[in-house]
């Protein structure tokens, strides 16, 4: 289906999502690093609510209420990360926070045992956290750049898909490899499956760092969008008449 909608979007005059937007270094890059940020992320996430649960044995609310500082951080770093990108452009914000959640993720594989304590995972939380919230803002911006103003909601929806696939990517690939490796028998299977998972979201997140690397600096964002993506066709650009 995937190559079905590609090859049709390719050659349809009036498609949804026209594929020579991805010859802009700047689209393709910054949908390439959303789509392996959430798959890595989401993956993450969805198996250490478990294990918090099931192995630590905290309630749904103590486990959420626990991973507050991962979750909850973009409300604080948000601001100062748009502040950032400001000053020198979304692309090394990016980066830096991609690299970050990376590190968070490697982290929490190396301290994850049956019974680790709270303030053990802490800096991991804290650092996906910030890693999480110098993406999230400066991502948005890079996609809405790489394009012309008309072809904006085409960008922001295309974006918006590739994180919701690359979410249920990351449950599947990473549930399939803690699945392989361990279990839920007991917190000890739990920790033998989560742990291999983790790192294999470290990875995932690390290359969609080296995709946000990709992206032009942003003095040629829009001009590397206008020279790699060709013309909208004139009708396009005109308003539509009654």
């Amino acid at each position: 289906l995937l190559v079905g909608f590609v090859l049709y979007s390719a050659r349809a005059r009036n498609a949804m999502l026209p594929m020579r937007l991805f010859r802009s270094r700047a689209f393709a890059g910054i949908n390439a690093a959303s789509l392996l940020m959430f798959l890595g992320m989401f993956g993450s996430i969805f198996l250490l609510s478990q294990y918090m649960q099931g192995v630590l044995g905290y309630s749904p609310t103590e486990a959420g209420l626990r991973m507050l500082p991962w979750t909850g951080m973009p409300m604080l770093v948000a601001p100062v990360a748009g502040i950032l990108a400001d000053r020198i452009g979304g692309r090394p914000v990016v980066a830096t926070g991609l690299f970050l959640q990376a590190a968070g993720l490697a982290y929490m594989a190396s301290v994850v045992t049956v019974d680790v304590s709270y303030a053990a995972q802490l800096p991991g939380l804290i650092i996906s956290g910030v890693g999480m919230a110098l993406f999230f803002a400066p991502a948005s911006h890079l996609v809405m750049s790489s394009v012309r103003p008309a072809e904006q909601g085409i960008a922001s929806g295309a974006n918006n898909a590739l994180r919701e696939v690359g979410g249920a990517l990351g449950i599947a690939i990473m549930g399939s490899i803690f699945a392989a490796q361990g279990g839920y028998e007991t917190g000890q299977t739990f920790v033998d499956g989560l742990r291999p998972a983790l790192v294999t979201g470290a990875a995932v997140v690390t290359l969609a760092g080296a995709a946000a690397l990709f992206v032009p600096g942003r003095r040629h964002a829009v001009e590397a969008a206008a020279d790699e993506a060709g013309s909208l066709p004139e009708r396009e650009l005109q308003p539509a008449s009654r």
